[in-house]
């Protein structure tokens, strides 16, 4: 590939390439990551997130808001 953005749609245990590239931006960190190490995502919201850790600022804030 061209060093070049993906865009993905999220299903629950894969992803559907709508436009090739190499990676995607992490959702709350807007980190690269590469297609090949891709393995967490919110099929809800369609984002994906670089390591368990986004995951869980992302879950976070969604309870945050739900519970004001």
């Amino acid at each position: 590939m061209d060093n070049k953005a993906a865009k993905l749609k999220y299903k629950a245990n894969s992803f559907e390439i709508i436009k090739p590239g190499d990676y995607v931006y992490c959702g709350v960190t807007k980190k690269k990551i590469p297609l090949e190490k891709l393995t967490y995502w919110n099929v809800d919201l369609q984002e994906p997130y670089f390591s368990p850790k986004e995951v869980k600022i992302r879950y976070e804030e969604i309870m945050s808001k739900n519970f004001k």
